[in-house]
């Protein structure tokens, strides 16, 4: 299928923040709402303008609070959208429906927000065992309770192929942690990161330690997405979706493979690249969804950037940390900055490019070049759904 009349056609336009971290008396539905006011305000927008809706996911609300849905923000936000969405589960589509309402005219302008009071809240992503229920499923016998076990079994047997592990994610943890020493609103902005507290940090489940796996965050990101024409008339520099590529793997996760051509992320970003003409080596930085280290080796192995036996070599500070030559998750990301699921790489793979990231801005940072594409992946369940999206300088 030929996707290439779309190359450019289509960018993002504005970009919503509120408070975020711990930000205790807040419900999720306040977090949606305000990140997608400051998204609208950002671009230069009135909410009248906005005739698409999606939220980036579903979560059960936490204790007393309210079941969010785009019904309910819109009605907070005083909308009326053509098209309202959400998705229940972790498919990473949002963006290839947003693009297809925007193709076929439904829409002009599509909002999408990410909000959760999750830390505050207490979310926990673990299936716990009680008295009246000995049994979550059929892989609680084998001590299977959550997502980070489902990775930590991909990760073991990568550890064994490729020669990986804790002396690779240490790097990303590290790195990523440096980043977001430059970023004031990262929670962990004045939290420094050693390769001591790395390795003295408790494991979770095996062989992720606390320091491998993303915390919850309170708070909400919003972004907007229009076509390049309209674009050009509005408040911000427009970044253009040069290429974008999505796949999903119909697997269950114990039945994943470490190495496989067919995965989620070789396809997407194979899409991703042949869309926009480019390669690996044309890439000025990466922006990766990164709910565990090893998701950003596995994700950055399988779009290309290096052969499985080469993390090692290529997990440096002088290519992936603050100053170096591939720039990787420069707002601290999800490890480090907060958690807005694939909101946290877009919205800064988006500010990156507009030059509206201060410190740790490309091209002002010493020893960093500006970047005119950044690669950016959203990745869902476990390692079983991938959207790449490579984003261009206007």
């Amino acid at each position: 299928m030929d996707f290439q009349r779309l190359k450019k056609k289509y960018a993002v336009v504005g970009v919503g923040f509120t408070p975020q971290g711990k930000v205790p008396g807040r419900t999720a539905l306040s977090f949606h709402v305000e990140a997608c006011a400051n998204a609208i305000m950002d671009a230069g927008l009135r909410k009248e303008d906005i005739d698409g809706l999606f939220l980036y996911r579903h979560f059960s609300p936490i204790g007393n609070d309210y079941d969010t849905t785009a019904f309910t923000v819109a009605e907070q936000l005083g909308i009326r959208p053509f098209a309202l969405n959400q998705e229940y589960t972790c498919y990473r589509s949002w963006l290839t429906h947003a693009i297809g309402l925007l193709e076929a005219g439904f829409c002009r302008y599509v909002l999408v927000s990410y909000g959760d009071n999750g830390y505050s809240g207490r979310r926990s992503f673990v299936k716990e065992l009680d008295a009246s229920n000995n049994s979550t499923d059929e892989l609680a016998a084998f001590g299977d309770f959550s997502t980070l076990a489902k990775y930590a079994m991909v990760a073991r047997r990568a550890m064994f192929e490729d020669g990986t592990g804790p002396h690779v994610w240490k790097e990303i943890a590290l790195n990523q942690r440096r980043w977001a020493n430059l970023n004031p609103i990262a929670s962990t902005y004045k939290k420094h990161m050693t390769e001591e507290n790395y390795l003295n940090d408790p494991f979770v489940a095996e062989p992720f330690r606390m320091m491998d796996a993303v915390p919850v965050t309170d708070g909400g990101r919003a972004i907007i997405i229009t076509s390049a024409d309209r674009a050009k008339d509005l408040k911000n520099p427009p970044v253009y979706i040069r290429g974008l590529g999505e796949s999903n793997v119909p697997l269950s996760p114990f039945r994943l493979k470490n190495r496989d051509d067919r995965s989620a992320a070789a396809v997407a970003s194979a899409q991703a690249f042949r869309m926009a003409g480019i390669g690996p080596n044309d890439v000025d930085a990466c922006e990766i969804y990164d709910c565990f280290t090893f998701t950003v080796e596995h994700t950055l192995r399988d779009c290309g950037f290096f052969k499985p036996w080469e993390s090692k070599d290529w997990f440096k500070t002088e290519r992936i940390g603050p100053g170096g030559s591939m720039p990787v998750n420069t707002s601290g990301g999800m490890l480090s900055e907060a958690y807005f699921m694939g909101l946290t790489p877009v919205s800064e793979a988006v500010m990156q490019l507009m030059g509206r990231c201060g410190q740790r801005q490309l091209g002002v940072l010493s020893g960093t070049k500006t970047p005119h594409f950044i690669l950016c992946t959203d990745n869902g369940g476990v390692l079983q759904s991938n959207c790449t999206i490579i984003f261009e300088r206007s």
